[in-house]
């Protein structure tokens, strides 16, 4: 774990301790069980409900009083009326100015002080109106009218008042008291039944409130947890995109360290190999000493395998960096397969190995890559020269496969290789068990750089393996790389850009 993701890892856990403190502390100050956080979203809540239905409760309290003329005089039903809508007015007035209060956190104390007082001042007013014809009341129809009355109000109370439930024992409570009183003054069981009814009404609406209640807090604790999460989410993205700026810095630094380098190592190492070839040759005279050949051809040796392992690092580092063009052409997949397996027979020969070669009829042209198609094959021909016993065998195969495509397929009679180690093998600088033990000379790039090709060519690089008995590595090409006998060759548009390999992805 590199330093930058131990940082990361620090600060999110500190962003989490002191999210952990902050929720402690606002459980410890909170206000009937609501989080200071969430009251304020609550009130506003309440003061918006409020505001909502400025209009409709004049409306109400106009239908209720005109309709109150029936039994009592109009005169009072008119005051009443006056009474009221002052009330309103002073209401909705003083909540206008809750509302801009509401971004000062310390006074919301004072912003919920002031709300249950208007609902107070309501329920009062209404109380006030069951009250005040109670003289008047000369039949049961006015007991109807005022109980049905007494269940609208509390019932928009309620709905109004979910957000705190407190408000709405202020604006019914002296209502419920008000129509209890005046139920009491009749000696009737109507008269008690209806006030048991509004006895249990009230607390039915209670109740209501306080369930609306807790369905507003879920709704808030949602919303903050989403928040919180959309947070995390912009942290996250945030750091990611800050580390992959930093991959692609380094890995553009390392591309221009390794271009650097290249003509760096490449210039002496030329003079290396040139001079030890023609020592080891002899070619402007025998040497007097034989040891002096051997360690020619040692030197020889090595600056082909550190020249091949150079090439293979740059090979690499071009098609991480999307800096490998193909030069694409019509390819004979035969062609290039015997070629290779010419290329590499003396090496075979060393080892007494035998390289058979089958191809399949009627192979059309493919569109590709010839110099990348001959270095995947003689990649895979070195592996198998390499991992194979003296006197073995590898076989050579280019086919159709079954979805109309062409591919290559090298087989080997070796050791084989585990089947969990197939995924190191296919990674950069990956090997195996066989090639360590062995001691084999190689970097583990050669398979990977296959698999980058194959994936540049939109076909495919399988290798499967079983212990005893071989290894087969496969190349293949989709059908539609395929080129009919009938069909005119393409010819590459000089203006088009030329395709460019995709991050390697290697396993």
């Amino acid at each position: 774990m590199d330093k930058t993701t131990i940082n990361h890892a620090r600060a999110n856990r500190r962003r989490e301790v002191a999210r952990t403190v902050k929720d402690a502390r606002e459980r410890l100050g909170t206000v009937e069980g609501v989080r200071p956080s969430f009251e304020a979203d609550l009130i506003l809540m309440f003061v918006k409900n409020r505001l909502s239905v400025a209009y409709a409760t004049p409306m109400i309290a106009t239908v209720a009083a005109t309709v109150s003329t029936y039994w009592v005089p109009v005169n009072l039903a008119i005051g009443w009326l006056v009474v009221m809508l002052l009330a309103h007015s002073l209401v909705i007035f003083s909540t206008k100015r809750m509302e801009k209060s509401l971004a000062q956190e310390g006074k919301l104390r004072s912003i919920r002080r002031v709300l249950f007082a208007g609902d107070m001042l309501y329920g009062l007013v209404w109380a006030a109106f069951f009250i005040s014809g109670l003289q008047f009341a000369t039949d049961y129809s006015f007991d109807v009218f005022q109980f049905a009355t007494m269940l609208i109000v509390i019932a928009m109370a309620t709905m109004l008042s979910s957000p705190l439930p407190g408000a709405l024992l202020a604006a019914t409570t002296p209502i419920t008291a008000a129509l209890l009183f005046s139920f009491w003054q009749f000696d009737g069981m109507h008269h008690y039944a209806m006030g048991l009814m509004a006895i249990g009404a009230q607390v039915f609406f209670f109740v209501l409130s306080k369930q609306l209640h807790n369905s507003a807090l879920t709704l808030l604790e949602y919303r903050a947890e989403k928040d919180h999460l959309i947070s995390e989410m912009e942290q996250v993205n945030a750091i990611s995109q800050e580390a992959r700026r930093r991959a692609e810095d380094a890995n553009l630094a390392k591309t221009r360290f390794l271009a650097t380098m290249s003509h760096e190592l490449r210039t002496p190492l030329n003079a290396i190999l040139g001079f030890s070839e023609v020592m080891k040759d002899e070619v402007l005279g025998p040497m007097q000493n034989k040891t002096y050949v051997d360690y020619s051809r040692d030197i020889n040796q090595s600056g082909e395998h550190l020249l091949n392992l150079i090439n293979e690092i740059l090979d690499l580092s071009r098609i991480e960096a999307g800096r490998y063009e193909l030069q694409e052409e019509p390819v004979c997949l035969r062609d290039v397969a015997a070629a290779c397996k010419h290329m590499m027979h003396m090496r075979a020969a060393a080892k007494n190995i035998e390289v058979h070669e089958s191809y399949e009829e009627g192979l059309n042209k493919v569109w590709a890559d010839e110099k990348a198609l001959r270095q995947m094959v003689l990649n895979l021909l070195a592996n198998a020269i390499k991992f194979t016993p003296a006197g073995g065998e590898i076989s050579i195969h280019v086919g159709i496969d079954g979805s109309g495509g062409q591919y290559i397929s090298v087989h080997d009679t070796g050791a084989g290789i585990p089947e969990e180690e197939i995924p190191v093998v296919l990674q950069a600088f990956g090997q195996g068990t066989q090639a360590i033990q062995g001691a084999e000379q190689g970097t583990g790039l050669g398979l990977s750089i296959v698999q980058a090709l194959a994936q540049m060519h939109e076909g495919e690089f399988k290798l499967t393996s079983e212990l005893g008995k071989g290894t087969q590595a496969t190349i293949s090409l989709p059908a539609k790389r395929i080129l009919n006998h009938t069909d005119p060759i393409p010819t590459p548009d000089p203006n088009a850009r030329k395709t460019r390999a995709p991050l390697l992805r290697a396993g």
